[in-house]
């Protein structure tokens, strides 16, 4: 079916309809270039992976609406991809899964693995459109909201604000997400590895940038207030919680 025709049958405007950021973690090269050129005419912003191990990365560094994954991928299923997001790092974008596979324990898999949707190989765009509309307007009502909260610190994961106090708090994107997942596991501690593979997925840069992106965050969340938050803890990680003072004493 041609891509004008596809157009055409669903409709070349979004008028009163929301635009996405897809995410398309998918290797055949055509299929992506289709995607592109169909949801970008109509007012969508689209970024790619070829691979689930670079898809992993940038779904859960990025902010996008709706991830679009195929099941057979270089380096990394889609699949365990999908349960990744979910279990290691609480990632609840909603994820349409692309397969050739249409067995009802293939389905079955990809649901368990944390999919929230399953359209078959091959599909007529109009229909993958629709789904994620779906999809967006599912996890619009249910994110609404989405707030995580430690003391007086709060992060909004719809809006990525930050506040403390009542203060509005500037943050760099690799800063935002290292609040999000020690929010998220407050007040347990968060080893660096954990840190590490969720700004840099399995290819972490050489050096203690760590430390560094660590440091910037401190001087926003605890610089200005008198009560710190983060706590590092030696030879393993750190930690977000608000701790007595009497527990620094040792006492």
């Amino acid at each position: 079916m041609q891509l004008s025709y596809l157009l055409a049958l669903a409709g070349h405007t979004t008028q009163g309809k929301q635009r996405m950021r897809l995410l398309v973690i998918e290797d055949n090269r055509s299929l992506v270039a289709n995607l592109f050129e169909y949801f970008e005419a109509r007012g969508h912003a689209l970024d790619a992976a070829p691979d689930g191990v670079t898809g992993l990365h940038l779904a859960t560094t990025q902010a996008y609406d709706v991830v679009v994954i195929d099941w057979m991928l270089p380096r990394m299923d889609g699949p365990e991809v999908v349960r990744r997001m979910r279990e290691e790092h609480g990632a609840n974008v909603p994820v349409i899964m692309l397969t050739a596979r249409d067995e009802l324990p293939d389905k079955i898999a990809g649901f368990r693995a944390g999919a929230d949707d399953y359209l078959t190989k091959p599909f007529a765009l109009p229909e993958l459109e629709v789904r994620l509309d779906a999809l967006l307007a599912r996890a619009s009502g249910r994110n609404r909201h989405r707030l995580l909260e430690v003391e007086d610190l709060r992060l909004d994961l719809t809006t990525l604000e930050a506040s403390r106090d009542g203060k509005l708090l500037h943050l760099y994107p690799a800063c935002r997400k290292l609040l999000e997942v020690l929010m998220q596991a407050s007040p347990a501690a968060v080893t660096r590895e954990r840190l590490e593979h969720a700004l840099w997925g399995e290819d972490p840069p050489d050096g203690d940038m760590l430390r560094s992106h660590v440091y910037e965050l401190r001087r926003s969340v605890d610089g200005p207030f008198p009560v710190k938050l983060i706590h590092t803890l030696p030879r393993v990680g750190y930690r977000l919680a608000a701790i007595a003072k009497d527990a620094h004493d040792g006492r």
